[in-house]
Parts: C-alpha cells; structure tokens; sequence
C-alpha cells in the first residue's frame, strides 16, 4: 500500500461550493481507477494548511497511472484552480511497523 498525502490551502476568492462540487466528482472518479483503496480528508483545527487529503493506492504505479491518464490530469488542472500552498507526499509502509497497532479491548 502506498498514502498519498496532498495538503493545501484554499484560494482566497476561492468558490467553495465549486470546490465541494468538485471534490464529489473527483471522488467518484478516483473510486472506478484500479488499485485505488481509501480516500480520507481531514480539516486543520490549527490553521493552516487548511486540508490533508490521504489517498490510499495498492502501488505506487497505481496511482502514477492515474495520474497520467486523462481523468487524472483534468482532475488535477481544475484542482489548482482552486487552491495555493499545494504539497504532495508519498508514504510506504514502515519496514518496523507495516501495520497499526492497537490496544487489545
């Protein structure tokens, strides 16, 4: 599995209900690409960046794949449209700690 993580600020003229419109239709589309597992969206109590957007992929060639395809690219010209302070990093399992750990209940 591999996270991609994006955080990001919104524009400050940015339309926000365009934005959420937006973010369905992207959303949608991500759900039909192969590989793809999970999308979480988290706000930023604190400030800024104001959104972490975590994408969840089988491979990294999974979503370098989607990235590259037509779907992918529209998706990411009409999201910057929206926003500024743009950041994308890719995590991997740990080579200590592959999975969570959690208390027994």
């Amino acid at each position: 599995m591999v996270e991609i993580v994006q955080t990001f600020d919104f524009l400050p003229n940015a339309n926000l209900q365009a934005y959420a419109e937006f973010a369905k239709r992207s959303i949608g589309t991500v759900l039909q690409a192969p590989g793809f597992v999970e999308f979480r969206a988290n706000r930023n109590a604190l400030g800024s960046p104001q959104v972490r957007a975590t994408w969840v992929w089988e491979k990294k060639a999974d979503w370098e794949a989607f990235g590259e395809s037509a779907a992918g690219m529209k998706m990411e010209d009409e999201f910057r449209t929206y926003v500024t302070n743009y950041h994308v990093e890719i995590w991997g399992p740990s080579l200590l700690v592959p999975e969570p750990i959690r208390p027994k209940r």
